[in-house]
């Protein structure tokens, strides 16, 4: 007796036979199963059936893949393999061109499947195709169907693409250098192209030989996007196999013929949108190209090349206007050229090439400063003597911060890693300039400048702040700007202050405290916050305040003490000495009901701000009928200002709450926003590590009828 784990439930189809169910036994033979099939449907010859998916890929089932269906899958029975394959290849060779059509466009189908393209590949099946492709007698639809076909063979693996005859690359290459062959030929035969330079390189070195760049350039500038893309594929091939110096002159043939530009003007900028594929391709080519930095990136500075020390002293001479050095003795030029080695921000000043000698950036950020110094001559002598101006711990050093945001764009830019085989992340802005790493470096080092002046900081902070710039340069690119001048307006925007507000929205997101959930329950429970907050302001009415009476002259001499009685219902208030600490509500003669105020008023609006504008100290006047008071608080030190700050704001909510009005006053707003993050966090704890859902899931209709429900009242009688 099978085990139940053993047992799949499917369904088996034939065209024109109703479909069996059946419970398919994994331990049993697959030729076993498909004779009881066959004799369910009384089909002799069950050797020559086998199953096959009948939906999505319709791939044969095999003793090897069988333990992949599942419950429920539906088969089909169809042909076996090893007679499909001899039925096409019998096709194939008709005379009939119809045949041989049909016999080809089934092959293209089918030869997806690995076991049948063994089978046919056994009777040599593929050497056929060659020979067709060789004598080049056929149609152009049957010539598709057969280079489909061959391309879709050789994708399992199974015959190596180092067997080719030279007669049929030629031709394959022909195909792609003819101007007037059909669109899906050469579509494939590009493909094929492709494959071959990637599986050796001495079939690299035919194909390289036997395509003209112009054809391939050709095909990227046409309006077929399929032809546009495999060729990007074989143009990507091509350069990512290819050596340095390979390489190096086929970028020099590419740059000649412009085409980033095209790439940029009706690739990236076409009416359609850029597909995955092509994508794909973009981000090889835009990682291939930026690798060509990665040598300069891994050589540190030698200090005995007198090009390279050169270019440090015209770094020098371009910042700083000095009287002429040959009419200095040799320790005074030494020391001047020291002193402005130290203002360009070096940090070995008397031997600055020290400070490039770490790889990467090695000099590739050499190379950075140098082209910005002589690119923007302007900008660069301003970033320069503007800091050397500021004090000694404020001024941002220019060498130390050109360094760092090298190395920082090498890293955002992936320079020196190899393309991913997956990856598609490429930059538009990449395709609209020659040379992007260096025109990068010169906006972001200016934005540095600026974002180090926002931050105010000092030598200590220069991690802060190298840290904030590549937020600034990761999160614009990440908005894939489409111009340089795009990407410069971006990244100046996204100032300092802009980077804090992200990163606490971020936060927040992370904490789901802005879920619309969690924003749910904040509001739910604001209420019961608010009443809490409302009988502590009650509470400290009740505990009373000392406040000082201000005199028609503005004298402060005396002092007054109210507070509010247990039962909410009367303000008791009374002269009290200095030295009097909370006294009794029944030494507080004077009384005022709450039932008769009928107003409160605050900041300008009371009658002796009125009277006194333009005066320095702030008061904020409490007008109840009769009965007023003051709570003033001066400029002067913060250490007087809060604590008076702070009973304002319980004096004013708690009238308010008294009057019966929403409470308003800052004090209110910080507390009640702590006590919904506390209680927030509180009720969350049990949900950490548990993504909290935007929306609440669909509640489903309920049913037409209840008849499934069991009535346990008949069983119990």
């Amino acid at each position: 007796m099978p085990q139940q784990k053993d047992i799949v439930k499917i369904a088996i189809q034939m065209p024109g036979a109703y479909p069996q169910l059946i419970q398919l036994d994994q331990k049993k033979p697959l030729s076993a199963v498909i004779k009881e099939v066959c004799d369910g449907w009384n089909l002799p010859g069950s050797e020559n059936y086998a199953l096959q998916y009948a939906d999505g890929v319709q791939m044969y089932i095999t003793e090897s893949n069988r333990l992949d269906i599942k419950n429920g899958c539906i088969l089909r029975l169809t042909k076996a393999p090893g007679r499909c394959a001899e039925d096409l290849f019998k096709g194939i060779q008709s005379s009939d061109a119809g045949v041989r059509c049909d016999s080809l466009k089934e092959l293209a189908s089918v030869s997806t499947d690995v076991t049948f393209a063994q089978e046919f590949i056994s009777r040599d099946g593929h050497l056929l195709l060659v020979k067709i492709v060789e004598d080049s007698n056929e149609s152009n639809v049957i010539m598709t169907h057969t280079l489909t076909g061959f391309m879709e063979l050789m994708d399992h693996g199974i015959v190596s693409w180092e067997n080719l005859s030279s007669v049929f690359i030629k031709k394959i290459a022909g195909f792609v250098n003819a101007k007037s062959t059909d669109a899906s030929i050469q579509q494939v035969c590009l493909d094929i192209l492709e494959s071959m330079v990637l599986s050796s390189h001495s079939l690299f070195l035919q194909v390289k030989q036997e395509i003209t760049m112009e054809r391939l350039i050709a095909h990227l500038q046409v309006t077929n996007q399929q032809i546009q893309t495999k060729a990007m594929a074989l143009l990507m091939a091509l350069l990512q196999t290819a050596g340095d110096s390979d390489r190096k002159d086929m970028f020099d043939f590419l740059t000649k013929k412009n085409v980033r530009q095209y790439i940029y003007k009706n690739i990236i900028h076409s009416s359609g949108s850029v597909q995955d594929e092509m994508a794909h391709y973009l981000y090889v080519l835009q990682s291939v190209t930026l690798n060509l930095q990665e040598p300069r990136m891994r050589t540190p500075l030698d200090c005995c090349s007198q090009e390279q020390r050169d270019i440090l002293h015209g770094l020098r001479q371009a910042a700083f206007e000095t009287e002429s050095e040959n009419s200095l003795s040799h320790e005074r030029r030494r020391s001047l050229c020291a002193k402005e080695f130290r203002k360009l921000g070096f940090s070995n000043n008397s031997n600055p090439g020290q400070d490039l000698s770490r790889t990467p950036p090695g000099l590739l950020a050499l190379d950075t400063m140098y082209y910005f110094a002589t690119r923007y001559p302007d900008a660069y002598s301003r970033f320069v003597l503007e800091n050397s101006s500021r004090e000694d711990k404020h001024e941002c050093p220019f060498a130390r911060s050109s360094i760092q945001l090298t190395l920082i764009l090498c890293e955002i830019l992936r320079i020196g890693e190899p393309p991913s085989e997956t990856g598609s992340g490429y930059h538009p802005i990449f395709f609209s300039q020659d040379r992007l790493m260096e025109e990068l470096f010169c906006v972001c080092i200016q934005l540095l400048n600026k974002t180090w002046k926002e931050m105010r900081a000092t030598q200590e902070d220069f991690d802060k702040v190298m840290q904030v710039v590549r937020e600034q340069i990761t999160r614009t690119l990440s908005s894939k700007p489409t111009s340089l001048e795009l990407f410069k307006n971006k990244v100046n925007a996204l100032n300092y202050s802009e980077i804090l507000k992200l990163r606490q929205t971020e936060r927040l997101h992370q904490e789901e405290t802005l879920a619309p959930p969690v924003l749910e329950l904040k509001e739910r429970l604001k209420p019961e916050l608010l009443e809490l907050i409302r009988q502590q302001r009650l509470n400290r009415l009740c505990q009373g305040t000392m406040f000082r009476k201000i005199s028609s002259r503005r004298r402060q001499d005396k002092l007054w003490y109210c507070r509010l009685s247990p039962n909410h219902k009367m303000l008791h208030y009374g002269d009290v000495e200095e030295d009097t600490e909370n006294p009794p509500i029944e030494t507080l003669q004077e009384k005022i009901p709450v039932a008769d105020i009928k107003g409160l008023l605050t900041g300008k609006d009371c009658p002796h701000m009125k009277e006194n504008k333009g005066k320095q100290n702030k008061s904020k006047r409490c007008s109840v009928t009769s009965f007023s008071f003051f709570v003033i608080y001066g400029e002067e030190t913060k250490s007087n200002q809060l604590p008076l700050r702070l009973q304002f704001c319980l004096w004013t909510d708690g009238l308010s709450v008294l009057l019966g009005r929403e409470m308003s006053s800052e004090s209110m707003r910080s507390e009640l926003e702590i006590l919904l993050s506390m209680e927030i966090k509180l009720r969350l704890l049990d949900l950490e590590n548990v993504p909290i859902p935007d929306n609440a899931p669909v509640v489903p209709k309920p049913p037409s009828n209840f008849n499934f429900c069991y009535d346990f009242s008949q069983t119990e009688q």
